[in-house]
């Protein structure tokens, strides 16, 4: 008959007391071809001789000094192996109750004593073929959670190459560099692990802020692109931007497109109310937008653009520290503060290369 193992490989772990039941029990099995038989006679070593090589079967007796099969079932089962082999009971009890107590314990089979061959031979092949299919399908499953992880971290990578690629359509059309925006989406996600967020919301914030600005695609180049101040109509028409952005990236369900366009629409709010496209103030404005407001003005200020030298490091600290309370929330400046080196750290990380 087939079976889904192979017999000389099948470790078998038989347990009783009685010398004469396991050189029987070895006898029958080594018979049909089973040569990885291990015997027990002192149930309290069950334990350290089951962790020592992964097991298959184990053929254990129930009235036994010292430990019983009852308690070696405990024993067992506390070790939460996910891949415990099945354990058939070997016994001279033939009373429903006693059965269906092994049976609730843990147990999966029974054979009664005194053995006979063809049922003992018959319940070890099915409990052996249960077990390797169930290993079989155990090994499948975990090759194919590792799949699907390799999968899915591909996937996250790529979509935080398109989103930061999207975002640098907007950053080139204004004339700022792709660095930008890696350096303003860490110092976000930074902030955000320092206030308390868990890792999923951190990677959501260094996927969805690169798209702050992606609005400015929709700007008119004489405006986008004028080197001067502008006039009042012309800023008008600049602030539309975060609206121009929100809708770009409305319409979609994803967590990552809505706290996206969450950040496009208000990370220029000011916390004193003074901001713009809707005059937010205080917690009214979304704190994803507060923080990004944070990291991309001071990225800003210390990065070198056309119309501007990058302003030092210290200047800009004294800026942030200054509009605590009216630019940006107090409460994150005083993190900012407290994660300033980290923050230098992803400046210099992500710096601009040489000319």
């Amino acid at each position: 008959m087939n079976t889904l193992y192979k017999k000389e490989f099948a470790r078998i772990l038989i347990v009783d007391d009685e010398p004469v039941n396991l050189k029987l029990l070895d006898k029958m099995l080594s018979a049909q071809g089973y040569s990885n038989l291990v015997l027990v006679q002192d149930s309290r070593q069950v334990l350290d001789v089951y962790t020592r090589q992964c097991t298959d079967l184990i053929l254990l007796d129930i009235n036994m000094p010292h430990l019983d099969g009852f308690a070696v079932l405990e024993q067992l089962k506390s070790l939460d192996d996910p891949l415990l082999p099945p354990v058939v009971i070997l016994t001279a009890q033939h009373s429903q109750d006693f059965l269906l107590r092994a049976l609730n314990a843990g147990a999966r089979d029974f054979i009664t004593k005194p053995f006979d061959r063809n049922e003992l031979l018959a319940r070890v092949r099915n409990m052996l073929d249960a077990h390797t299919a169930y290993r079989l399908v155990h090994d499948q499953k975990d090759v194919l959670d590792e799949m699907v992880q390799i999968r899915t971290d591909e996937l996250r990578r790529t979509r935080l190459q398109v989103v930061q690629r999207l975002g640098r359509a907007a950053e080139y059309r204004d004339n700022e560099t792709g660095n930008h925006i890696l350096r303003m989406s860490h110092i976000s996600a930074l902030l955000a692990q320092s206030i308390g967020w868990n890792k999923d919301d951190c990677e959501l914030m260094l996927h969805a802020s690169p798209m702050h600005d992606i609005g400015k695609i929709g700007i008119p180049d004489h405006i986008l692109l004028k080197p001067g101040k502008f006039e009042p109509e012309e800023w008008e028409i600049m602030k539309t931007h975060a609206v121009i952005g929100a809708n770009i990236l409305e319409g979609d369900d994803s967590d990552l497109m809505r706290c996206a366009g969450e950040i496009a629409l208000t990370h220029h709010e000011k916390w004193d109310g003074s901001g713009y496209p809707y005059g937010l103030s205080g917690e009214a404005i979304p704190l994803t937008g507060r923080i990004a407001a944070l990291a991309d003005v001071f990225d800003a200020l210390t990065s070198e653009r056309p119309y501007k030298k990058a302003w030092a490091v210290e200047a800009a600290v004294d800026l942030i520290k200054g509009h605590s309370g009216t630019h940006f929330d107090p409460d994150l400046v005083t993190v900012f503060m407290e994660r300033l080196p980290e923050i230098l750290t992803i400046r210099d990380r992500f710096s601009e290369p040489k000319a």
